[in-house]
């Protein structure tokens, strides 16, 4: 298979695996997180640990999809740097820098280290003070990371579309 052949197999799996993640924080944005947002702070803790659970638990299609994206897009670039010339490929680079600097940095940052910290709570032990507090801990400051990945992921995703069209 030739670069130029390999190019756009890969633009067009990076664009779907990208999409896929960006489309689970949109989810965890508008469905998820005000759903549970619903629950008593015991109750809240206790379902986002069990989600967040799946995940750290090496859910396989997860795990494909999530770093798939970034493998998949960090490829497309480097052929695509030499591929395309012009608008597309600064399109490309700036979608990718995107992705990787304002989806999967706050992700790496935030995100995980506060779910991590959710993680090692023992809600059944913990009284109505404690989880209160650990809710205020961990909530609004997931919430706002979460908004702003799921935002700069989604432009980066549009971008992707672009190049894809212009090819």
């Amino acid at each position: 298979m030739s670069v130029s052949t390999l190019f756009p197999i890969m633009l067009t799996i990076a664009t779907l695996f990208s999409s896929l993640a960006t489309g689970l924080v949109f989810t965890f944005a508008i469905v998820t997180m005000p759903g549970i947002k619903k629950l008593n702070d015991r109750e809240f803790i206790h379902a986002f640990q069990v989600m967040d659970g799946i995940i750290q638990d090496g859910q396989p299609i997860f795990i494909l999809v999530w770093l798939g994206s970034v493998l998949a897009l960090i490829i497309s670039t480097v052929i695509g740097f030499g591929q395309l010339e012009g608008l597309p490929r600064i399109l490309l680079i700036v979608a990718t820098a995107l992705y990787i600097f304002g989806m999967q940095l706050p992700t790496i940052r935030f995100n995980i280290p506060l779910n991590n910290q959710l993680q090692t709570l023992q809600v059944d032990a913990m009284n109505e003070e404690e989880l209160k507090t650990a809710r205020q801990e961990f909530e609004p400051e997931w919430n706002r990371w979460n908004t702003l990945r799921t935002l700069v992921a989604t432009v980066a995703c549009i971008l992707l579309f672009v190049v894809l069209i212009m090819l």
